[in-house]
């Protein structure tokens, strides 16, 4: 599901007028809605040690100590869209951490042009990873987040992706199943594939209760995939929420040219709903 024609055909949809109109809006995009009562926080860029080498990061938390999130950006990596989008989870009142999945390549940002660059140019970032990898860095990012003053150990962990980073999800949610109570992914690639190592074959390991944001393009070109995690999940039984939004792949990250208030907003708000229930 990042695959570049998916991409390119979404941008179909509008005119060139369309998207000049939507590239000058990024910049009031990234103007996201604070949170109701946000609560003032504390930003750093953090270096992590995993397996293979350092991981760079953003963490931003309020003062004492909070339920933790772990974010996994799309393909287009840690970003200024992403820091914010970071920052206002934290006014939520979570510890949350944003990392860099391609620091095996190069420090972020990893994208010369940030959601505007080619699809052909990141693509071989995300090829670069592999089940092993998502599985080891989980633990790592989990593991570090625990060391931390500022994470309520007592609380369960929460984790989100976007694209790429929704298979990401799944298998952190299975890496370590003990600490991780809440997960939901946007617009997520490849959640269920033929693959023998297909992210969706991890449920029954999983403990967490999940949101499942669907595009509705993606839904469009793999119809079953939502039916065969409704059944998974299910047969876990393990509570997941699972819609198809109104929206194009990518709509999330306010930094997209297929970027839908309307529907990010909606899908902030289920996410902030699960936490709410399942981390506080």
């Amino acid at each position: 599901m990042c695959e570049q024609d998916y991409f390119e055909e979404d941008l179909k949809k509008y005119t060139r007028r369309d998207v000049g109109v939507l590239a000058a809006a990024v910049g009031v995009a990234f103007m996201l809605p604070r949170a109701a009562n946000a609560l003032d926080v504390k930003e750093s860029d953090v270096t992590i040690k995993t397996p293979d080498g350092e991981c760079d990061a953003y963490f931003v938390a309020p003062a004492g100590a909070h339920a933790a999130v772990l974010v996994w950006p799309d393909i287009f990596g840690l970003r200024p869209a992403f820091r914010q989008m970071g920052k206002r989870l934290a006014e939520s009142g979570y510890a949350v951490l944003v990392v860099n999945p391609f620091y095996r390549q190069k420090k972020a940002p990893t994208a010369a042009n940030g959601a505007s660059t080619p699809i052909g140019e990141v693509m071989p970032q995300m090829q670069a990873l592999t089940a092993a990898t998502n599985t080891t860095d989980a633990k790592a990012f989990i593991a570090w987040l625990d060391g931390r003053s500022e994470v309520a150990k007592n609380k369960k962990i929460g984790t989100i992706g976007y694209c790429m980073g929704g298979f990401i999800v799944l298998r952190t949610a299975a890496a370590v199943p003990n600490r991780v109570g809440a997960a939901a992914t946007f617009h997520g690639a490849a959640l269920t594939t033929n693959a023998p190592d297909s992210p969706h074959l991890l449920i029954p390991q999983m403990k967490a209760k999940f949101l499942i944001a669907i595009a509705e393009n993606d839904d469009m070109r793999d119809p079953m995939s939502k039916t065969t995690l409704k059944n998974a999940f299910a047969a876990a039984k393990l509570d997941a929420e699972i819609e198809v939004y109104p929206a194009a792949h990518g709509w999330c990250p306010p930094d997209t040219q297929v970027y839908n208030k309307e529907q990010a907003e909606k899908a902030w708000g289920r996410m902030l709903a699960l936490f709410e229930k399942t981390l506080a």
